[in-house]
């Protein structure tokens, strides 16, 4: 399986002071085992298919209220970003995604919007203000195998934006995820906020004959810490239209 590194740029903030700026990156390194299957950067759930099938994916979110893990420190950086994407995991060429990635800092919480078109750097969207139990719609559609549109709704608020991309890195449009992920900041995988619940529903996909499918017979992704004692902290449950993620760590 391929490796994916994804930069997310975001700052960490309390109250009103501005902390630190950290540049993580998102790194998928997994191992399949047992389902669900097992990764250490991913949680969540993906469709696939062997042949280009998928055109776009939607979900909607409700904002959590991330939070250290048991016996965490006030005084340690935890993060996570929540975002759905077109291909990644088998088509190591490319992902198109978009997504909310957070930090938690003591009692401070900062969220970003963010899109991307892997290998390319993200970009943070500006403008976007949220705030715990905001309802969010992401959208990303592939125009092309080489250009799609990334959409992120902040239904509560009533916001909206959206980003054209392009990339010579092909989309194989065979695998479409909603997912929950840590990322790698370039030491390692930096902690992993608890996140309590990100349930998305009503989640769907548009395949490129038009039909319009939901996540049922998707694969289960498994949060697994990747330090002894190596224990699985999240669990999925997968529906008709919806993917449930919740942090059990």
């Amino acid at each position: 399986m391929s490796t994916m590194l994804s930069y997310l740029m975001f700052a960490l903030s309390a109250s009103a002071s501005v902390l630190a700026t950290v540049v993580p990156t998102n790194e998928q390194a997994a191992v399949r085992r047992s389902a669900p299957d097992e990764l250490s950067s991913w949680t969540g759930a993906s469709l696939s298919a062997s042949v280009a099938t998928y055109k776009s994916i939607t979900a909607t979110f409700t904002v959590p209220t991330p939070g250290a893990p048991s016996g965490g420190s006030s005084t340690t950086p935890y993060g996570a970003a929540v975002w759905v994407g077109i291909d990644g995991e088998n088509c190591g060429n490319s992902i198109l995604q978009t997504g909310l990635n957070f930090t938690v800092l003591g009692g401070a919480v900062t969220y970003n919007a963010f899109s991307e078109w892997w290998p390319d750097n993200p970009r943070i969207l500006p403008n976007m203000l949220f705030s715990a139990g905001d309802q969010v719609k992401l959208t990303v559609t592939a125009n092309s195998a080489t250009s799609g549109t990334t959409v992120i709704e902040n239904l509560t608020k009533g916001t909206q934006t959206s980003r054209q991309l392009t990339s010579s890195k092909a989309l194989c449009q065979s695998q479409v995820e909603w997912i929950v992920e840590d990322y790698n900041n370039g030491n390692g995988l930096v902690p992993f906020a608890n996140f309590g619940t990100v349930f998305f529903s009503p989640a769907s996909v548009t395949t490129l004959s038009g039909s319009s499918i939901g996540p049922a017979g998707a694969t289960n992704w498994a949060f697994e810490e990747f330090t002894y004692p190596w224990a699985v902290v999240t669990d999925t449950t997968i529906a008709a239209s919806s993917v449930k993620v919740v942090y059990t760590g």
